[in-house]
């Protein structure tokens, strides 16, 4: 499939997706999506890492078609190895400045320092000074190794802590090799830091262009929540006969190594974008420059999305639906609960879960025998991919109280919604529940993320004094959340329809796509017009 993507030698902004576009639907990809079909009077690339050419098992496959203005996409894997095996190993001393770099950046993870040491900016450090082979194999590596391993962490073993030590710096490698092969570009822009914050970062070192990163969610937050359910750094030996120390230590590493590569691109940007107050508050709290903050909040396609209002039945019919992957961050089980919860009161309510099933299968099989335990149904699907056995008609005339979906075309399902919910526990700036209102559907979700501040108002004091388009609740409390559904699908109280018009109104007038693109345009524009010396010192 690589063989068919577009290929340039120059675009006017790459944008380094980690793990998202254009292989997984919704999110940062419908993000990207967006950004690019916007702006078409620029063309973009986009350069895609990822952790292995698997999905669940499963090769993964291209979710979206190309809109004219990407130029130029390129796919990379930095734990597949392959790059490992096509290296013999032979004796080799290594360099001793090199590694003596090694030992600062090494050091460097442990510091306040906000900057990357400079001798290791460059991507030339990784290709010629330090090569990967010398990473691999010399003896100065294995010296670096065994003397921080005996420093660090004597009492785990030292298997684990070889392994682990090896996959954190591994990939920096890869990126190196990455930025040298890049087209050229006059802006980088990365939707979050990790490896394609880093990536932007050593790009933007490189070859003095401007770098933009945009958080929509905190990486380092998200990184605590699922990094241990990563195949990438499980051990090497069965979970059973590991100690609690090792377990602690190894997550230690990683968290760290996100934590200051999460600095670096901070320091290096020279606009940290976020899309509300409180996620820009905790970018400062982690070592962002404040005067390089600075908020848009996600936009919607108001106009498209508020023409389905004329499909909704009145009243609507008790159905709420969970918009999102299908994996523990979004704890769908929570959500199933809930839903049992409720039916006692409501009996005919039906829970639809509308979103991605191939990124966990093993999750995805869990929730549906939840259902299935929980006489709510719902287990009776199979998917490929993202597609299910059985069509969407079928479906949705089951008598199942809780139904999968896999992804579909939100048009379709948020006229049937009466409400949405979000039941995560971590979210940046969820564009469903934006979505969402200009359909004319409240939502109940957890207080995570931006979530209380869409549903409360949270722009300034007008959009507060708009009220409440749904209710927040506290995460893993299924009985909060029945009781937040009881109540707005009694239709006879006026709270769902008072909470839909607040919503209409809190959409069109503060998350129009409109206003989006016309706050990344004149950041792109003044980049584009100005001397790279200028743009520095308007960083300071």
């Amino acid at each position: 499939m690589s063989e068919n993507f577009p290929k340039s030698d120059s675009v006017d902004i790459m944008l380094f997706s980690e793990g998202t576009y254009p292989y997984v639907k919704g999110g940062v990809s419908s993000w990207i999506l967006q950004l690019m079909k916007g702006l078409p009077e620029y063309s973009f690339g986009v350069c895609f890492t990822g952790a292995t050419p698997l999905l669940d098992g499963q090769p993964m496959e291209i979710s979206y078609e190309f809109p004219k203005n990407l130029k130029h996409l390129e796919v990379h894997y930095l734990f597949n190895d392959t790059q490992v095996d096509t290296i013999k190993p032979k004796s080799i001393k290594g360099s001793e400045k090199g590694f003596e770099a090694i030992r600062e950046l090494y050091k460097s993870f442990k510091s306040q320092k906000g900057e990357i040491p400079e001798i290791l900016q460059n991507i030339d450090f990784y290709l010629k000074d330090v090569t990967f082979n010398d990473f691999l194999h010399s003896e100065r590596a294995w010296e670096f190794l065994t003397q921080t391993y005996n420093k660090n962490c004597p009492d785990i073993p030292f298997v684990d802590y070889f392994w682990t030590l090896r996959n954190i710096h591994k990939p920096i490698w890869s990126l190196a090799k990455i930025v040298k092969e890049l087209p050229k570009t006059k802006i980088y822009h990365a939707p979050s830091t990790g490896y394609a914050g880093f990536l932007g970062a050593l790009a933007s070192y490189t070859n003095k262009r401007p770098f933009f990163l945009t958080e929509h969610g905190i990486y380092t937050r998200e990184r605590k929540i699922d990094m241990l359910s990563a195949d990438w750094i499980e051990f090497k030996k069965p979970s059973l006969l590991q100690q609690p120390e090792e377990y602690n230590y190894i997550k230690k590493m990683w968290v760290s190594f996100f934590d200051k590569i999460g600095i670096f691109c901070y320091h290096r940007s020279n606009h940290i974008l976020s899309l509300y107050s409180g996620a820009q508050q905790i970018q400062i709290s982690l070592g962002a420059p404040k005067n390089r903050t600075k908020i848009i909040p996600n936009g919607v396609d108001v106009d498209g999305l508020m023409q389905t209002i004329q499909y909704r039945q009145d009243p609507p019919q008790p159905i709420i639906t969970l918009i999102g992957r299908v994996v523990p961050i979004k704890d769908i089980k929570t959500f199933i609960r809930a839903i049992k919860i409720a039916s006692q009161s409501i009996p005919d309510i039906q829970g639809w879960v509308v979103g991605a099933v191939d990124e966990d299968r093993e999750y995805v099989d869990e929730c549906q025998q939840m259902a299935l335990a929980l006489d709510l149904k719902g287990g009776l699907q199979r998917f490929e991919g993202n597609k299910t056995n059985l069509t969407f008609k079928e479906i949705q005339n089951s008598p199942d109280k809780i139904k999968f979906f896999g992804h579909s075309n939100i048009k379709e399902i948020l006229p049937k919604s009466a409400l949405q919910t979000l039941t995560s526990i971590s979210e940046g700036m969820p564009l469903v529940i934006l979505e969402g209102f200009a359909a004319g559907v409240p939502c109940v979700a957890t207080d995570v993320g931006s979530c209380r501040d869409l549903i409360e108002g949270g722009i300034n004091d007008d959009d507060k004094k708009l009220g409440k388009a749904g209710s927040i609740t506290g995460i893993a409390n299924p009985s909060a959340l029945a009781k937040e559904y009881i109540k707005f699908l009694d239709f006879e109280n006026g709270q769902w329809k008072k909470a839909q018009e607040v919503g209409l109104k809190r959409v069109e007038k503060y998350y129009k796509q409109e206003m989006f693109l016309q706050e990344y345009k004149k950041l792109y524009n003044e980049a584009l017009n100005i001397s790279w010396d200028e743009l520095n010192e308007r960083r300071e």
